[in-house]
């Protein structure tokens, strides 16, 4: 099996004896997920909800305790199944694939990922960073690796369609309001940090050689939103299935160091709360564990003496930074790369620059989806502050949008370590650590500069 494309993922790049329109995946990507935000759409404006069918499993202790809750959900999770298996199927149909091959192969996919996405919402999963997409890229590699599965069984492992349709409903989950809300503080250290970080991990990783597409996505995880990131990006630039999980890997690894330096090293030099927050918000890779960060800070307020402000504030201050000022970044370094890859990157057999018609065949279309999912709910945003957006958009219409997106990142992930041996990671070396650590030590360095120098007096006054 090649590094670069599955035979799974090879055979569904576009079925030519049909409509682009019907013939694509992106645009079946961009159909699935307008629809079912349609859907989430229409429920909430009628005053109902879509999370009865969008359901995920919730935090739980004990293995007696989740399994209870499965099975008081367990009419939920066959619908949800279902519903994925009739627009997946749809698709694929159109594709060219044979239904009596995938519908089996993502039956598999599905119960693997409610597994996977159960153990995620363990009350020690975030003290463990066992987040759903990395769990499902682990269990898919040890199983590839370890057990020979049927050739059939590929038919499932739509990498691509999923990883395309996650990114369509991540748009959904990220309003341009957004960064309305953060402020122009928040927006402009994250925008030169994620620019920094961005080209110092792009700059070292093209100096030791690495392959444009992986520098990008490595950069994006360390610059915009870690794992959403690497995804996204890597989508957007058509990079190989072994870049995103390299990627992720490292953005893993620095955020659980991080878990632990940060809100040390702020309790050592006594920073105000809200400091410490933008510090953590700014410096974190991974949402879960910068959340994790922050709240471990949140913690010492009032208890450690030397810490002025209320604790509240280092989880606003990170808030602003990581969630809102940097995470909302990723439509437009997605769409901005998607272009920069299709015009500059990749041969087109003729010397010279791609023109406006090669450019529009190879550019990936379901970024347009998450622009246009995003410009959705932006507008149903509209007239709400960010309290009365927590309260009242999220819990109805964006939650169960977003576990969508896990289910399909989930379905992507399995699928790609399914699809995947360790030799491809061998392959990778060391010189992506290289790149993305150096890209680490930018960001940590110019994110304290900026929060405890450059900015602080903002950040110190949201703690009082």
């Amino acid at each position: 099996m090649s590094a670069t494309t599955s035979p799974a993922t090879a055979s569904i790049q576009q079925a030519p004896s049909r409509p682009e329109l019907l013939g694509k995946e992106d645009w079946w990507a961009i159909w699935i997920g307008l629809g079912l935000l349609a859907a989430a759409v229409i429920l909430f404006s009628s005053g109902s909800s879509i999370g009865w069918l969008a359901l995920a499993p919730a935090k739980w202790h004990a293995l007696p305790q989740l399994g209870a809750q499965l099975a008081a959900h367990a009419v939920q999770y066959l619908a949800l199944f279902l519903l994925w298996a009739v627009i997946l199927g749809v698709a694929v149909a159109a594709l060219g694939i044979p239904l009596s091959e995938f519908l089996p192969s993502f039956l598999f996919i599905y119960i693997g990922s409610i597994a996977i996405f159960a153990l995620g919402q363990w009350d020690k999963a975030d003290h463990y960073n066992l987040e759903p997409p990395l769990v499902a890229l682990v269990l898919g590699l040890a199983i590839a690796n370890t057990t020979r599965l049927p050739r059939w069984l590929e038919s499932g492992f739509r990498v691509e369609f999923y990883i395309k349709t996650g990114i369509v409903l991540l748009g959904a989950t990220l309003p341009f309001t957004l960064i309305l809300w953060a402020g122009p503080v928040a927006v402009v250290q994250a925008a030169i940090v994620s620019l920094a970080t961005f080209g110092t991990i792009f700059f070292v990783g093209k100096r030791l050689g690495l392959d444009r597409r992986l520098a990008a996505t490595l950069g994006a995880g360390g610059a915009i939103c870690g794992v959403s990131g690497s995804i996204a990006i890597a989508g957007a630039v058509g990079a190989k299935k072994e870049h995103a999980p390299i990627a992720i890997s490292l953005v893993i690894l620095w955020a659980i160091v991080f878990i632990f330096a940060l809100p040390l090293a702020s309790r050592a030099l006594h920073l105000p709360t809200g400091v410490a927050g933008a510090w953590i918000g700014t410096s974190e890779f991974a949402d879960a564990a910068g959340l994790a960060a922050a709240q471990t800070y949140s913690d010492y307020a009032g208890h450690v003496a030397g810490i002025p402000g209320h604790a509240d504030a280092a989880i606003n201050a990170y808030t602003l930074m990581k969630v809102i000022g940097r995470d909302i970044w990723i439509g437009i370094w997605a769409l901005i790369l998607s272009i920069v890859a299709t015009t500059r990157w990749e041969s087109t057999g003729i010397e010279g620059r791609a023109g406006a018609g090669e450019v529009w065949r190879r550019f990936p279309k379901f970024v347009i989806g998450f622009l246009i999912a995003s410009l959705v709910v932006t507008a149903i945003a509209h007239g709400y502050d960010y309290a009365s957006y927590t309260k009242s958009l999220v819990p109805k219409l964006v939650g169960p949008v977003k576990n969508l997106r896990t289910w399909a990142f989930i379905f992507c992930f399995f699928s790609i370590g399914l699809t995947t041996r360790f030799a491809d990671f061998a392959k990778a070396g060391s010189k992506p650590f290289y790149a993305f650590t150096a890209g680490v030590v930018v960001n940590v360095v110019l994110g304290f500069v900026l929060s405890t120098q450059v900015f602080a007096s903002f950040w110190t006054a949201l703690g009082q």
